[in-house]
């Protein structure tokens, strides 16, 4: 049994939700290094944005539009990955890019899969339409795993990139990808975590995380505005404890009267999760 089939039979992380059926991907297409071709137009609606627009292939699942932001000067920079949540891609998450960018990291924000939905909509407007990326699965999956390892080694190769320096950001559902993934066989030196859902199982397995760690949630999470229970703040403070005691190195904010998307509805909250986000990353992946 694979690894990664391995650590989903333990774990599952984020809000389920019917997935497609898809191509396997071959050993062939696992062991081809994706990387990240420019593009010589964004998607429509995002004129304004200055970011550079790459595409990278997850071989056998789809092919991702990712928006590139970039730091000035030369490098080269830590490398950030941004993982979207269940509502879908979103300008939002190009901003997000564009202010990680700002404080020094090469941040790369990834429509990790097509299409999206869920009470969470409403808060991320405009979407960015990518219908080649791969089918919404579960965070947890083989496929949303390869999904993520395209995105962290096409970043590794971008230029102006720290290659042995890469850390995720992951909302929600990208939450719980960048969480299986430094829980499996992902190569990454930092993970933040917004959102996120946490089983109690996950702390069976909490010895496993390979990365430190920062999670940021809110106090009044819950399943009216997440779709899932697993988000309830108790079972963040239960996975946090958890990571203390097998001595990982986790940071963990709480935010009172915030729910799941607290990012995206409070400019305080943003401001400051932004603020700890870009002191973090330089704490782990350096300058």
């Amino acid at each position: 049994m694979g690894k990664w089939r391995l650590i989903a039979t333990l774990v599952t992380v984020m809000l389920v939700a019917p997935g497609c059926q898809h191509s396997t991907p071959t050993t062939a297409d696992r062991l081809a290094t994706p990387s990240a071709v420019p593009l010589t137009d964004g998607p429509p609606g995002t004129e304004t944005l200055a970011v550079q627009w790459v595409k990278v292939a997850a071989p056998g699942l789809g092919t991702m539009l990712a928006a590139v932001a970039r730091p000035q000067g030369a490098g080269p920079f830590p490398v950030v990955i941004v993982l979207h949540g269940t509502h879908g891609f979103a300008q939002q998450y190009v901003q997000l890019a564009q202010e990680l960018s700002r404080g020094g990291l090469l941040a790369v924000a990834a429509c990790w899969f097509s299409g999206g939905g869920g009470p969470g909509s409403r808060f991320v407007t405009p979407p960015i339409g990518c219908p080649d990326a791969p089918p919404m699965r579960a965070a947890d999956s083989p496929e949303a795993q390869q999904t993520v390892d395209a995105l962290v080694q096409a970043g590794r190769k971008l230029s102006g990139a720290r290659p042995d320096r890469v850390g995720l950001f992951g909302h929600s559902r990208g939450g719980g990808a960048a969480l299986n993934y430094i829980l499996g066989e992902g190569n990454v030196q930092a993970a933040v975590l917004d959102s996120a859902g946490y089983p109690s199982r996950l702390a069976d397995v909490a010895g496993h995380v390979k990365a430190p760690v920062l999670m940021l949630h809110g106090e009044a999470d819950s399943p009216a505005n997440a779709g899932s229970a697993l988000t309830d703040v108790q079972m963040a403070r239960q996975f946090e404890a958890a990571l203390r005691r097998a001595g990982k190195p986790v940071e963990a904010v709480y935010y009172p009267g915030a729910g799941h998307n607290g990012i995206f509805t409070s400019p305080s909250q943003h401001d400051d999760e932004v603020q700890r986000m870009v002191a973090f990353y330089h704490r782990h992946l350096g300058n």
